[in-house]
């Protein structure tokens, strides 16, 4: 495959969703940078990222015919990223997903070359966005705050901070996938 694939990970809140939105609203347009839609098995609502429910059965049927690239669990969830991102890849398009850290392992088996970028945020940064969502308990978004997550993250992984205005990641996002579709950027 000639294109590179790009895999998103940090913590929930961090914003990683808000940068991909950023980048796709700058690059999208130009056909060499594909954002990955993800499938999961929770309703889509205003207050979760975009994305195309599947319900459990339905999953696990997909998984097992092959439709995914990849696929994951977590939170209580399944997620997985559909085959068809490896046609945008094979026509040497920047193929842009947001994944869990966890499935970095087999990111790297089966995309070699893949840019790692890990979106990070201050503390008190992500206990305001996670509340902000409405979606979990004080109690829980302690919990999730204090989870750690053993890495396996590549050496050559790409650092974001997003604690401050999203503009500011947003440029620094853009800009390193841009470099990597070898784009012009004005």
């Amino acid at each position: 495959m000639s294109g590179t694939f790009v895999a998103v990970v940090g913590p929930s809140g961090v914003g990683k969703d808000s940068l991909i939105l950023f980048a796709r609203q700058r690059l999208e347009a130009s056909g060499r940078v594909s954002f990955v839609r993800r499938v999961v098995t929770r309703q889509a609502d205003g207050g979760s990222e975009d994305h195309d429910s599947m319900n459990i059965g339905d999953f696990a049927a997909a998984e097992a015919k092959g439709q995914f690239a990849l696929n994951w669990d977590a939170h209580g969830l399944r997620y997985g990223l559909p085959i068809t991102l490896e046609d945008d890849l094979a026509a040497g398009r920047v193929v842009v997903a947001n994944l869990s850290r966890s499935v970095i392992p087999a990111v790297m088996q089966r995309y070699p070359e893949a840019l790692v970028v890990l979106v990070t945020a201050d503390r008190d940064v992500l206990e305001q966005r996670l509340a902000a969502r409405g979606r979990e308990t004080a109690e829980s978004i302690g919990k999730r705050l204090d989870r750690t997550v053993g890495d396996t993250l590549p050496a050559s992984t790409v650092r974001i901070d997003n604690s401050g205005a999203l503009e500011i990641a947003g440029e620094q996002f853009t800009g390193l996938l841009a470099d990597a579709a070898g784009l012009v950027r004005a």
